[in-house]
């Protein structure tokens, strides 16, 4: 394996080389941006342990929460008003100090306009009386003395929204029977019989490097199967999400330039309204893709997808590079999309809130969970939680 080409791994394989390769020369500030993409469960876990023995500096960048909540003891917070706030503790607790800071500050910028505004009614009123001058001038002082409590701005609000598709006749998606194996190389799976219709809520898990994004690929069209067949019912549309968005996107164009290529009928206003409800406003819309973040061009691409009015959606790892309000505003958008739902993901909190049906992927074949207590919300999130752990960590389903 370590003669390959890195190019030939997985995503969680090639980001455990790039792991590999800061770790060995033992930094003094150790600096990790999205350090958990594409890593399958056993990674992450080695990950958190590693690094809660770290004795050094430890800068990390992470839509994870549980990983952040395991790992860090601070939290450097980027706020809308360009200044960085530092709060210490893990995320859970960031975020109940964080509500905490900004009612304390609303509550604080009321008092004072209301303060301001008695003043103000007083110099306007009293203003012209020669009896009442020194008392005006004293407000006046008394107003530019007193310190502004600026409003807190928060991030620009998302609205990740996947527009109803029109109905069409169920199953959208069969896949019967279905083997495949690359040339030269033992079969990834075989006797894989699937089905997706418009409600499905389904998770593929599995660790790395064991086909999931084959599978997917297959389902797709992408690669044929060698046994088998996948049956897509008339006027089907997917919308497809890869691990490596960047390779959807030409980076040479703006976002508004790949959106009329892809879509040449659509108005130029209604498409950089559609970017700007995805935190792509402005300028940000016409610069090119290449300047932009990865969270930026992961909402780009998530962005021509809505456009599409999908009837079942396809995503490989959707919550690499988004922040985590990002990452929040995608899972209530899942919640509540008409559309079907096929995810691949290592990201517990998307699988558990969002999935009722798991396919686990397994050496040489494709397991399918439901949850056994479908009449209990609660129920079924615990039940998604356990398997999905114990899908990557290799637990067998009679331990679950």
């Amino acid at each position: 394996m370590q003669a390959r080409p890195t190019g030939s791994f997985s995503g969680g394989w090639r980001m455990r080389v790039a792991l590999a390769r800061a770790l060995f020369v033992a930094p003094d500030v150790l600096l990790l941006d999205e350090p958990t993409n594409h890593l399958d469960l056993h990674a992450v876990l080695w990950l958190e342990t590693y690094l809660q023995g770290w004795d050094k500096t430890l800068v990390v960048v992470s839509h994870a929460r549980s990983f952040l909540n395991r790992v860090v003891s601070d939290i450097l917070h980027f706020s809308g008003d360009k200044k960085i706030v530092r709060y210490k503790g893990d995320y859970d607790k960031f975020e109940i100090s964080r509500a905490e800071a900004l009612r304390a500050n609303e509550a604080r910028r009321e008092a004072q306009d209301k303060a301001r505004q008695h003043m103000q009614s007083f110099i306007s009123k009293f203003r012209a009386s020669a009896n009442r001058a020194a008392m005006v001038q004293s407000r006046i002082k008394a107003m530019n003395r007193m310190e502004c409590v600026a409003e807190i701005l928060e991030d620009p609000s998302l609205r990740f929204a996947f527009p109803p598709p029109e109905p069409i006749s169920s199953p959208v998606l069969q896949v019967v029977d279905v083997a495949f194996s690359y040339p030269g190389k033992p079969a990834l799976f075989s006797r894989v019989n699937l089905g997706l219709d418009m409600s499905s809520r389904v998770a593929l898990v599995g660790p790395n490097g064991i086909g999931k994004s084959t599978l997917l690929k297959v389902i797709i069209g992408d690669l044929e199967p060698s046994r088998g067949s996948v049956t897509r019912a008339a006027r089907l549309r997917m919308g497809r999400f890869s691990q490596h968005h960047v390779d959807q996107l030409d980076l040479s164009l703006t976002a508004l330039e790949a959106f009329q290529r892809q879509f040449p009928a659509a108005k130029p206003l209604e498409i950089r309204a559609h970017l700007g409800s995805m935190g792509l406003g402005g300028n940000t819309a016409l610069q090119k893709m290449s300047t932009l973040s990865g969270g930026q061009k992961s909402r780009v691409a998530f962005a021509q997808i809505m456009w599409q009015r999908p009837h079942l959606l396809l995503l490989d790892e959707p919550t690499n590079h988004l922040d985590l309000d990002a990452v929040e505003a995608l899972i209530h958008a899942l919640q509540e999309c008409e559309c079907g739902l096929l995810v691949i993901s290592h990201d517990e909190h998307l699988v558990t809130s969002i999935c009722e049906e798991l396919w686990v992927a397994e050496p040489g074949r494709v397991r399918l969970l439901r949850s056994p207590h479908p009449e209990s919300e609660s129920a079924v999130g615990g039940w998604r939680t356990r398997v999905w752990r114990g899908s990557l960590l290799g637990a067998s389903s009679t331990s679950l």
